[in-house]
């Protein structure tokens, strides 16, 4: 006789559906095969305050707006780019009724997981510690591990290639917001230097005589915004290098901008890359960032599938973990059965936000990511089952439960590492060092944020962390006192 028992997640399968376009003011007469044009989508992105408004019109109160416009000026990191594909999956997404215009459906704007990060405003910042003190502007410490203009060698078997420098939209929590996309107040844009053919053809020179380069991550800013034929170019020249054995092509246009990815100009396209390599027994796979189950519709599904079919070995997903939008085990999972179940794709990561500047609110603890791992265990297969992973600086991705030893009253974790950048070279310490991370610390205990009030010398504490973990693998905040 079978029985019921009550689980503390309760699978149910999420029917996609498209959201409905036309209830947004701005759009009442956009057609379908407008909304189906990738290029009508990139014409009527949001970049401004008055294009948000022409869209939205009066279902806004005017403090969000005010909100927005001055985090604009005060904390953005990155510029305004919304693409009509993800403001039509805010509020709400698939619900037949509409919050009331004014305070109702505003309250619910505010609450919406992907506004959160695609629309952040001042009010989401934190005002008691907007910025940890250890953020840096390239907090993975890509660009000190070129080796040639935008081919970061960070690991011993892979490289990331940023072909360009733009995406068809930008997330408010980008790791690389200090190259990509538009400057703002707070943040002058690296530029690159080179002529794009210049620094592709460095990239490819540089794999041709790196033999032990066996893995290339194609990225940006994101490929879909380069001309297919340049990338088609690059790829096939890519794959004519012997040792490269994986191709994984970064696009978070797939969920953003699916309506590119379903052109038949690029699925011919990548159906021809494949094609070769497959000949070669290059494995060829896509990436995409997804960090809410809002965000996969019936495109979204159509553009993963339709990658698939076109010899794509996988479609896999890194998505970010963040405060507001996806900090619960049921969001995770909601949002994996989502990926997995409906639109083919494989739950892959989802990283612990980066320490960039005024991304605190965003930011958890490494405790609460633990938590969050154990969690979602057992429900997923386990091949898309997500690693929840800490990017160190100057370690790379790590399981969040990899931590050498973690004080979790000063929000230290310590890591070592098993391999050396390229950057260590003649480093004879680097595999027996231990490098800090840090949570944010209004999720300390008192104590914990007491001591970082009083620590201005932050040379000093990061040499005391150090100094503590060593001699006793987690010293407390009155050790580092």
């Amino acid at each position: 006789m079978a029985t019921t028992i009550e689980q503390p997640y309760a699978y149910r399968r999420r029917v996609l559906v498209e959201p409905d376009w036309t209830r947004l003011p701005g759009w009442r007469d956009v057609t379908r095969s407008d909304w189906e044009s990738a290029q009508w989508q990139r014409a009527h992105c949001v970049k401004n305050v008055g294009q948000l408004r022409a869209v939205m019109g009066d279902l806004l109160e005017e403090r969000f707006y005010d909100d927005l416009e001055r985090d604009q000026a005060e904390r953005a990191t990155m510029a305004m780019l919304v693409t009509p594909q993800m403001l039509s999956t805010m509020v709400p997404a698939t619900e037949e009724a509409l919050p009331a215009a004014g305070a109702a459906f505003t309250e619910a704007f505010y609450a919406d997981p992907v506004r959160r990060y695609m629309l952040p405003v001042f009010s989401d910042r934190r005002t008691d510690w907007p910025s940890h003190p250890f953020a840096a502007r390239d907090s993975l410490h890509e660009h000190d591990m070129w080796a040639v203009e935008g081919l970061t060698h960070r690991y011993p078997t892979k490289v990331l290639a940023e072909l360009l420098p733009t995406c068809p939209q930008y997330c408010g929590h980008c790791t690389r917001m200090d190259l990509v996309g538009t400057s703002t107040p707070q943040v002058v844009k690296l530029k690159l230097a080179g002529k794009p053919v210049d620094r592709h053809t460095a990239m490819l020179d540089y794999l041709r005589r790196t033999p032990g380069v066996r893995d290339v991550v194609v990225s940006g800013g994101d490929v879909a915004n380069m001309p297919w034929k340049n990338l088609e170019g690059f790829l096939d020249r890519l794959l004519d290098v012997e040792s490269v054995r994986d191709v994984r092509l970064a696009s978070k246009a797939l969920m953003g901008l699916p309506q590119h990815w379903l052109q038949p100009d690029v699925v011919e396209g990548v159906a021809r890359v494949a094609a070769k390599a497959r000949s070669r027994g290059v494995s060829l796979a896509i990436h995409t960032h997804v960090n809410s189950a809002e965000s996969v519709t019936p495109l979204v599904a159509d553009a993963a599938r339709a990658m698939l079919a076109a010899g794509v070995r996988d479609v896999r997903n890194q998505g970010v973990l963040m405060r507001g939008v996806n900090d619960s085990s049921e969001a995770l999972l909601d949002l994996c059965f989502a990926l997995q179940d409906e639109a083919g794709v494989t739950p892959y990561y989802f990283y612990m936000c980066d320490m960039i500047p005024f991304a605190e609110h965003w930011r958890l603890s490494l405790r609460e990511a633990q938590e969050l791992q154990h969690d979602i265990m057992g429900y997923l297969p386990g091949f898309a089952t997500p690693r929840i992973v800490c990017d160190v600086p100057y370690v790379g991705k790590r399981w969040v439960h990899q931590v050498h030893s973690y004080d979790t009253t000063t929000g230290m974790s310590f890591w070592q590492k098993n391999y050396r950048t390229s950057i260590e070279g003649e480093d004879a310490e680097a595999l027996s060092r231990e490098y800090v991370y840090y949570d944010p610390i209004h999720t300390l205990p008192e104590a914990g944020q007491d001591w970082w009030r009083r620590t201005t010398d932050l040379d000093a504490a990061h040499a005391a962390a150090l100094a503590g973990a060593a001699s006793s693998r987690a010293g407390s905040a009155a050790d580092l006192a």
